[in-house]
């Protein structure tokens, strides 16, 4: 067994961090979809169930790439840099329909979260230097 002796860098920290925040934010919407799945009055069950399926799928994934990126596995980063960046065209989306307090935030934090992965001492530590 070897022990990594380098610690991780703050900027992967916070990648990891932010990225469990995002999993546990996306698992309460998920946990209300679900409720309101199954105290809606008339609905389409197959469509509700399938989006309320989507979010937690979202949230699971969220936090896997999480621990991966904890783990310091490599091929993690892609793909949460692609979550990160589907936060542009929503938080665009959410914009332009008059939710701008919370569209711009989320814009902020896909640009932000896709700077701290490929920033340089997160680079170095995930081994692509």
């Amino acid at each position: 067994m070897t022990i990594d002796s380098d610690p991780i860098p703050a900027t992967l920290s916070w990648a990891v961090r932010l990225l469990r925040a995002e999993a546990v934010a996306v698992g309460l919407v998920a946990a209300w979809l679900l409720w309101a799945d199954l105290t809606a009055t008339t609905t389409d069950l197959t469509s509700a169930l399938l989006v309320t399926a989507f979010a937690i799928g979202a949230a699971a994934a969220l936090w896997a790439l999480g621990g991966a990126l904890a783990h310091r596995k490599a091929g993690a980063r892609a793909p949460a840099i692609v979550l990160q960046l589907m936060l542009l065209p929503i938080g665009w989306f959410m914009v332009q329909g008059g939710m701008g307090w919370l569209g711009v935030p989320l814009m902020a934090l896909g640009l932000g979260m896709t700077a701290l992965l490929v920033s340089t001492p997160t680079t170095r530590a995930l081994g692509f230097e």
